[in-house]
């Protein structure tokens, strides 16, 4: 019998192409989008697709349980990955644009994890898998909010593999660095939608940060496609026993590598020259 999986953020990049790859490799996949103009892309692809939006509780107990009966109660897997960044300096971040970043790329996960684990319990068996980042590793400037996102996720996805250690619900971290997607667009959307660019301290560093966020071509060396994330996930979904966590990349093997040898001082010296 094949495995099902649920996947959170697949209107685009990671989770659109690992929702079609897994479905032609026989998974039992449910799509989730917030945007129901997306659905029609699942629809050509005959694969199942449910509305969920991350920052609504409501959203994410009735996506939850519409996704239990199209996998005819039995759910394996979860694969936590719709996010999205928002720039700007933390001196010019409303604490209301912070709640949304963190409502979206750690509470909606939280809540859904909870019910993922809870049926995951009565079965017997799972994986959890989150779809991380490099900079839940390290911090960059200018990406605090995503930053801050992204370790909070870390640390209580560790907890949690801890918490179940005892169990056959089995929880894993993927940590992509540089991946081809929308996530830079998606961005750029944000830091045009809620920081005061034009009267901030930064904004000659803004305008560089919008130059780059705006590029037709990937900005950064070392960037792959999602089919690197994908490697990762389904060693994670199949391994006997998966790993707690897995880099993508050479930046985040590379970032993984000297937080461990390196001082805070030293390391802040290497990201700002390397922003």
């Amino acid at each position: 019998m094949s495995k099902s999986i649920l996947i959170t953020g697949c209107s685009t990049g990671i989770g659109l192409y690992c929702a079609k790859t897994l479905h032609n490799s026989g998974y039992k996949v449910i799509a989730s989008v917030r945007d129901p103009k997306h659905r029609s892309i699942f629809e050509e692809l005959a694969i199942p697709c449910i509305l969920l939006d991350l920052s609504d509780d409501n959203s994410i107990h009735q996506g939850f349980q519409q996704a239990l009966e199209l996998c005819d109660g039995k759910l394996d897997v979860l694969f936590n990955n719709g996010a999205y960044g928002q720039p700007g300096a933390v001196e010019d971040l409303p604490t209301d644009v912070l709640r949304q970043q963190f409502e979206v790329n750690f509470f909606g996960w939280h809540t859904l994890t909870r019910l993922a684990v809870a049926h995951m319990r009565q079965k017997g068996q799972g994986r959890i898998i989150q779809n991380s980042s490099v900079l839940g590793l390290v911090a960059l400037p200018y990406r605090g909010a995503y930053n801050a996102s992204k370790f909070a996720l870390e640390a209580l996805t560790d907890t949690l593999r801890m918490e179940l250690a005892e169990t056959d619900i089995q929880v894993s971290l993927i940590e992509p660095g540089p991946i081809l997607s929308d996530f830079r667009k998606n961005a750029r959307q944000a830091f045009e939608q809620h920081i005061d660019i034009g009267s901030s301290y930064h904004k000659d560093e803004y305008q560089a940060q919008l130059t780059r966020l705006k590029a037709q071509t990937a900005p950064q060396k070392f960037t792959l496609g999602p089919e690197a994330v994908y490697d990762k996930l389904l060693h994670a979904i199949e391994s006997p026993k998966a790993k707690a966590r897995y880099y993508v990349t050479f930046p985040t093997y590379l970032m993984g590598y000297l937080k461990r040898i390196l001082s805070s001082r030293l390391l802040d010296k290497l990201l700002l020259k390397n922003r």
